[in-house]
């Protein structure tokens, strides 16, 4: 029998990040080994075992094979003949598929500190590149959202995805497959993912990939307009870097839904509110977003208006605005109704003027005169500049009346 820390704990170990679960791999053992070694199985068919004291995963090394659709669609086939190797080539990405020999079940000190390693995983985290292991990655299209939920925890890393595994995650959605996903693991994955570092990321890849339009229509919509689409991206980082709550940042991404939001020259009609709400309610009962989480986000577009003039509000409408609220019961609710309006207004601002630098930039010495001289350079370079970006505002402002 041989015992082998696996996965996420080997890769944070490399990446010097905090190790919060470790898994194991058991080689050369059955069933009746590890229930006579104390072990207490997770379900009836299923090779995973829980340590007696530290409940840590302990699971035999298998091999997988397609029957079905959807990540349950598998033959799982577990034996003391299956080797570390077989077992880790099922796995996802190649960062994930590495694994340190430990003592023995009892003890999970390493025996020498060695990384296995046959599938190039340290050469990806030495490049930061998130690689599929096989094609048989395809055949789950729950990593589909595990891929990107991964880039969203390492981007701040500089990790980026392999152009063959985006291309297979393109192929995988447009197979279908993601329509045999359970709305659970699809929250499970969402949600994890929005507490990471750069839970923007996990949803740009997921519109990319055509993840959004088969499992979020009515997003995938909305983020169709570029200027909704950065500017929730750029709240959602916000968001993370202000270490908002969970409902925060997805009251943030649901304001995706509202485009009058977005558009600063004018108030959100009453229409506006009720179809946003309509599908956030919608996208809530598709993947299962917990009610705590779908009614925080409904009361923050139904009271956005209200926040955001909260500076000049008179005395009736900030006793109204804390009976909608329930903030007399729940003070902290609308404490963080603010924030996220806060937030909100933020990216607004920082497109804004991500839009006048990005104009700055695109003048140049080759778009003046060349026969300007001295502080006539800076004058004729000023001027450019602004008309480029009065040119762009006006192009943006268009945009945002027609949302």
């Amino acid at each position: 029998m041989q015992v082998y820390l696996v996965g996420g704990a080997v890769r944070d170990q490399l990446l010097g990040r905090s190790i919060k679960d470790k898994d194991f791999v058991v080689v050369g053992a059955t069933a009746a080994d590890m229930l006579a070694a104390g072990f207490h199985q997770v379900g009836a068919d299923f090779p995973v075992f829980l340590h007696p004291t530290t409940q840590e995963e302990y699971a035999l090394a298998r091999t997988e094979r397609k029957l079905g659709h959807g990540y349950q669609g598998f033959s799982v086939h577990a034996s003391p003949d299956v080797t570390l190797f077989d077992d880790l080539q099922r796995r996802d990405l190649t960062v994930n598929a590495m694994a340190i020999e430990v003592i023995s079940l009892t003890d999970d000190r390493p025996i020498n500190g060695e990384i296995i390693d046959y599938y190039g995983g340290l050469q990806d985290i030495k490049d930061k590149i998130l690689r599929h292991v096989s094609e048989a990655f395809s055949e789950d299209p729950l990593r589909v959202l595990r891929t990107a939920r991964f880039y969203s925890r390492y981007y701040d890393l500089g990790f980026s995805i392999a152009d063959e595994t985006s291309d297979l995650m393109q192929m995988l959605v447009s197979s279908g497959e993601l329509a045999h996903l359970s709305a659970e693991r699809i929250w499970q994955e969402s949600s994890r993912a929005m507490m990471q570092k750069s839970p923007q990321v996990y949803w740009q890849q997921l519109f990319i990939s055509g993840v959004l339009q088969a499992c979020f229509a009515f997003l995938h919509d909305a983020w169709n307009n570029t200027h909704i689409r950065e500017t929730v991206q750029t709240a959602l980082y916000f968001s993370a870097q202000m270490k908002l709550n969970l409902s925060q940042r997805w009251a943030l991404l649901m304001t995706s839904l509202n485009p009058a939001l977005f558009d600063l020259s004018n108030e959100t009609n009453k229409n506006d509110i009720e179809v946003a709400v309509k599908q956030i309610s919608s996208i809530g009962n598709i993947v299962k977003v917990p009610k705590t989480h779908t009614q925080f986000a409904s009361l923050f577009i139904q009271q956005a208006d209200v926040l955001n003039a909260i500076t000049t509000l008179t005395a009736a409408q900030k006793i109204d605005l804390i009976q909608a609220c329930s903030a007399h019961k729940e003070p902290d609710k609308l404490s963080q109704l603010l924030v996220i309006s806060h937030v909100l207004q933020l990216a607004q601002q920082h497109r804004q003027m991500m839009l006048a630098l990005n104009s700055f930039h695109a003048i140049g010495m080759a778009d003046i005169a060349p026969d300007l001289k001295g502080a006539d350079i800076g004058a004729a370079l000023r001027l450019a500049r602004i008309d480029h970006l009065q040119a762009h505002m006006a192009i943006n402002n268009k945009v945002s009346t027609a949302l």
